[in-house]
C-alpha cells in the first residue's frame, strides 16, 4: 500500500472491521485509509475514497466513528478526507486485490 502512514496499530485493527458497503472487503485493504492517530481522547483519520463521486462517502465515515467509538480511549474521532495523493488500485493491499478479483472486478 503506497503512501500510506498509520501511527495507531489497535485503531488500524479496528478500521480493519469496517467494511466498504459495495464490497466485502475492509476500508484498510482497500487503500482507504492513509492515517490515523490519537491526540489525547480524539482519533484523527486521514482518507480517501475512489472517487469525488462515491456515493458510500457518509455511510463509511459513519461506520468509521461507530467502530472507532467501540475502543476504550477514543472519546471523539475527526476525519479528514483528501484527494491527494488520488487513491489508484496501487493503494490496496494484496488481500483486498484478491477479494476484488474473487468478485470479477479488476485490481490490475
Amino acid at each position: 500500500m503506497g503512501g500510506v502512514l498509520y501511527k495507531d496499530r489497535v485503531l488500524i485493527q479496528a478500521l480493519q472491521e469496517v467494511t466498504d458497503p459495495e464490497f466485502p472487503i475492509s476500508i484498510v485493504d482497500m487503500g482507504l485509509i492513509y492515517g490515523v492517530e490519537m491526540q489525547g481522547n480524539t482519533a484523527h483519520v486521514t482518507m480517501t475514497y475512489t472517487s469525488t463521486g462515491c456515493g458510500c462517502m457518509q455511510w463509511i465515515e459513519s461506520d468509521i466513528k461507530k467502530r472507532l467509538l467501540q475502543e476504550e480511549s477514543v472519546l471523539e474521532v475527526e476525519i479528514e478526507v483528501v484527494w491527494s495523493p488520488a487513491w489508484t488500485v496501487h493503494q490496496m493491499s494484496e488481500a483486498g486485490k484478491k477479494i476484488l478479483k474473487s468478485w470479477g472486478v479488476s485490481s490490475k
